[in-house]
């Protein structure tokens, strides 16, 4: 096949997979923290197996956590994801919790400061991306794959049938011609359900209601299908599966359609560039599409601890618009991280609002309006 000929997979997870139970209680913990002291500066990080839950990591801030409050927030969390089961052995009454919070390094903080002339929270790259594929401006394969673990939690939480458990993946196959998407090929979906349940109704339910529902005007007949294709999936989550915070980093952003430098978001409040910067990016990216520049613009920005000023900002249309027009347009914002957090408002606890079915996307969230 040509480079505009081609097929693309992107991968989805619900809410109750045990990464994204990490990633949920990270961004819970930061935004409580944010609620009581918007300048603090956090990075935390969660572990969740079995039925233990362990949060590590550092908080600058006049009014730190305590360990109940902590646990507060873990047991919140898990109830809010749907893991309730007093059987089970991770359950949001069941769990526990161990908190290993630390002050976060008085070097890294004097380097960084406050303020719109504050340093990056660290070095790195960050990449943002936008496109005409969809009308939120984000490509095809992960935009299906996030409706269907959408739908299948949507369905779950309002109870429409019995037998679906928090812990889901999903995964959409897209075959484009001349560089467009022209049909969806191969659809997965691998979902937690109650013990003993019939694997026929499941298949019914996913192909004849999920499916249609949840991928729209894309939806055909043709589509290949696998539904639980190991068979029984009863045992799903924690108990399942380690969590850990920052592992679905490609779900979290673009479905491996664009470039990602690496770093992860959950738990990490806007003084690290690693999720200020990457949503900044993405919004300017977005400016470029919106305003006819190019049908798809990818934004690398790069930065040295401490340092405000990004050492590079490049723009790639992908043949599809001036690179050095788009490169000159996206020069006119002010990448610093103090900037980029005035801009965007990123000092109110609005993160746990970003955790699941991606942190692009969402016309509630600033860098997408």
């Amino acid at each position: 096949m040509s480079r505009r000929d081609f097929i693309f997979t992107s991968e989805s997870v619900s809410e109750g997979h045990p990464d994204k139970v990490a990633d949920g209680i990270s961004d819970a913990l930061l935004d409580a923290i944010l609620v009581r002291d918007p300048k603090a500066h956090v990075a935390i990080e969660t572990l969740c197996k079995d039925d233990l839950v362990v949060v590590a990591g550092e908080v600058a801030s006049h009014t730190p956590p305590s360990d109940a409050e902590v646990e507060q927030v873990v047991r919140d969390t898990i109830r809010r994801i749907g893991y309730t089961d007093p059987a089970a052995s991770f359950s949001a009454d069941r769990v526990r919790v161990i908190a290993k919070i630390g002050r976060q390094s008085s070097a890294i903080a004097r380097g960084i400061g406050y303020g719109r002339d504050q340093g990056a929270g660290d070095q790195g790259m960050m990449f943002g991306f936008a496109c005409r594929e969809t009308a939120e401006l984000m490509p095809l394969p992960i935009a299906l794959a996030h409706a269907l673990t959408r739908e299948l939690a949507s369905a779950r939480h309002r109870q429409e049938v019995d037998w679906l458990r928090p812990d889901a993946k999903a995964q959409v196959t897209v075959h484009y011609a001349d560089g467009r998407p022209q049909a969806v090929t191969d659809v997965v979906v691998s979902t937690q359900h109650r013990h003993g349940q019939d694997q026929t109704e499941i298949q019914r339910w996913v192909s004849h209601v999920l499916l249609p529902r949840a991928l729209g005007s894309w939806h055909h007949t043709g589509i290949r299908t696998f539904i639980n294709p190991t068979g029984v999936f009863d045992t799903g989550g924690p108990e399942g599966d380690c969590g850990v915070t920052g592992r679905k980093i490609i779900v979290d952003t673009y479905g491996g359609y664009a470039r990602h430098g690496g770093g992860a978001f959950s738990g990490k409040d806007a003084s690290k560039v690693d999720r200020s910067a990457a949503y900044f990016a993405r919004h300017v990216a977005r400016q470029i599409v919106l305003r006819g520049l190019a049908t798809t613009a990818e934004i690398q920005v790069a930065y040295a601890i401490g340092v405000a000023r990004p050492v590079s900002i490049t723009v790639d249309t992908r043949g599809t618009g001036d690179d050095d027009l788009a490169a000159s347009y996206a020069a006119q914002f002010d990448f610093r991280p103090g900037a980029i957090i005035e801009q965007l408002g990123l000092l109110r606890p609005l993160y746990s609002g970003t955790t699941n079915y991606g942190h692009f996307g969402k016309p509630s969230l600033p860098w997408e309006t």
